[in-house]
């Protein structure tokens, strides 16, 4: 029986909260609940990365000032060796002095460092090629990762109070390679660990087997970023979250490159929502951030976008919004004001049913009894299918006047 099993049958036993992985781990730490999850936002970073999404210096100043007053606790604020612009832009947000770890992206190459020590971030994070098609598109090999994880952290550390390393596509590197890497990264220093699964491509129930494989050979920290290309990156974080990585980068909107990355209004109503986790994030605030965010990228939220999309809380089918009416959990998994929206609204269509003709009409302090109301329903569905759409409350009431017409309503 190897240490994999003997770990797994220990959590088994009774004395499941005392068991130690061999990354030092504690599964009681893992397991409590409310343990408060690390939230790094690359909305300026990887957000950005997204084609044809460009930041001014002043918006990214902006954007960095609000993921703050959302309760991010750490910011991935940009690429320094891009331009010298980015570096200012950079150092411009350092100036303000927000209360969370600011971090610069650099590659695995000395120059990048050294760009990013212009910056005045307290932290850089060092993403190396880990696959084997990534080594390959840069016609590097495992030896070379080994060699600059030692000259590159070092390095860092001689500038940054913080340094993370990334294992950039580790979700598809060969795992005795991945293994090695993990533990030459803590050898020679590093804070943290960010495993990325680079294009999305990690299935849900192959998630906990792999953090947990990760997990016993890092002592350090583990950070998850997801991408979204197959839908599933904020079911991958939560599970990742749930194997015991600490840290979770995402993105506002999932904005990212492809298909976007973890969101971070998903990640956070998530963690809200579950029995063992929780975040620092000011979820009365999301929305405006989104609608910010949205603004400044010229990217439109889907009108069904999960948390911030404005028809979430748009209700039609008759039974739903009879029982919304008297209870608004029935049919929606948290209050849309809990995230900064408006309250739910009640759509007058096809399916719409008597008791919200009732309750609509008596936003404009217009009473009908049950059968009224039936009439009005015929009347309304087959305008409904005449002109293919729903109907505003004003053409609700001109239907409800055909019935009253001594009723002028004002």
């Amino acid at each position: 029986m190897d240490g994999r099993d003997q770990s797994l049958l220990a959590l088994m036993s009774e004395d499941f909260a005392k068991v130690k992985f061999y990354g030092g781990i504690e599964m009681n730490e893992i397991s409590k609940t409310n343990r408060q999850v690390w939230i790094v936002d690359t909305t300026l970073r990887d957000g950005e990365q997204a084609p044809g999404v460009v930041f001014k210096g002043s918006e990214k100043i902006e954007l960095a000032k609000k993921l703050v007053e959302c309760g991010v606790n750490e910011l991935e604020v940009g690429i320094p060796a891009m331009s010298e612009y980015e570096q200012k832009t950079i150092r411009g947000i350092v100036q303000k002095g927000l209360p969370v770890r600011l971090t610069s992206w650099s590659r695995a190459l000395k120059s990048d460092i050294e760009s990013a020590a212009k910056t005045g971030t307290e932290g850089v994070h060092i993403s190396f090629p880990t696959s084997n098609s990534h080594l390959a598109s840069l016609n590097k090999d495992e030896s070379w990762v080994i060699e600059q994880l030692e000259v590159l952290v070092q390095k860092a550390k001689g500038y940054f109070e913080f340094v993370s390393v990334g294992a950039q596509d580790g979700i598809r590197a060969n795992s005795v390679f991945l293994s090695r890497f993990i533990a030459h990264a803590q050898h020679v220093g590093a804070d943290r660990l960010r495993i990325a699964d680079t294009v999305g491509s990690v299935l849900p129930q192959d998630i906990n087997p792999m953090i947990m494989q990760i997990q016993r050979h890092s002592q350090i920290p583990l950070e998850f970023h997801a991408h979204n290309d197959l839908g599933m990156a904020t079911a991958n974080a939560m599970l990742a979250i749930d194997a015991g990585c600490q840290a979770i980068s995402a993105t506002v909107c999932g904005i990212g490159e492809r298909a976007g990355n973890v969101a971070l209004e998903e990640i956070a109503v998530a963690l809200s929502m579950s029995k063992q986790y929780s975040s620092t994030i000011d979820l009365s605030k999301l929305n405006r951030l989104c609608r910010y965010v949205a603004n400044i990228s010229g990217r439109k939220i889907h009108t069904q976008k999960p948390i911030v999309g404005e028809a979430i809380f748009q209700h039609e089918s008759g039974i739903h919004c009879a029982a919304l009416i008297k209870d608004p959990k029935t049919y929606q998994p948290f209050l849309p004001e809990s995230v900064g929206n408006a309250p739910a609204t009640y759509i007058i269509g096809k399916h719409s049913g008597s008791a919200a003709i009732r309750h609509i009409l008596s936003q404009y302090k217009i009473e009908v009894s049950k059968p009224e109301s039936l009439a009005i329903l015929n009347q309304v569905k087959l305008k409904v299918i005449a002109l293919k759409r729903s109907l505003t409350p004003q053409e609700l009431i001109d239907i409800y006047q055909q019935f009253n017409p001594k009723n002028k309503v004002a």
